[in-house]
């Protein structure tokens, strides 16, 4: 875990919630000046605190109607098994978030696809005949009602 003091906290949190925030005005808020904010961000991006900035989209504006959680049971929990289905899922672009599970279900993957006909496709013809899939239970997201990217710092 990185040792963090309240200034690189304070950076971390304009960051999360605005990443596109121009250096000065990071320095602004945050109550340094333009070069030392730099050097902050920057020593947090090399270590790793910081692993990229994105833009985050509106998938149903982009033609993607439906969100769905996979849960997945492998025949196998070895080791070269959940490696193998791992990277399989990292080929799908369909699917957005590979977690691993303890427990029942090994793990749970959060799929768009841009209807239910496209998703019962990628279903059949990716999901399920994918190395050392057992079974797949689906839930349809209905409503989202948060989605906060990113973790709490304060």
């Amino acid at each position: 875990m990185a040792s963090l003091d309240e200034i690189d906290r304070r950076l971390l949190a304009e960051l999360q919630s605005e990443g596109r925030v121009t250096n000065v005005e990071l320095a602004h808020r945050v109550g340094l000046t333009a070069p030392p904010c730099l050097r902050r961000v920057r020593g947090l991006e090399d270590e790793g605190v910081i692993r990229g900035y994105h833009a985050d989209l509106d998938a149903s504006k982009l033609g993607f109607a439906i969100t769905v959680f996979a849960m997945v049971s492998l025949k196998s929990q070895a080791e070269s098994a959940l490696r193998e289905f791992e990277e399989a899922m990292r080929e799908l672009p369909e699917v957005r978030e590979v977690h691993m599970l303890n427990g029942e279900i090994d793990f749970i993957l959060k799929v768009v696809s841009r209807d239910l006909q496209s998703f019962q496709e990628f279903l059949t013809s990716k999901l399920t005949p994918a190395p050392n899939v057992e079974s797949v239970k689906t839930s349809l997201t209905i409503r989202t009602a948060k989605h906060e990217p990113g973790v709490p710092l304060e």
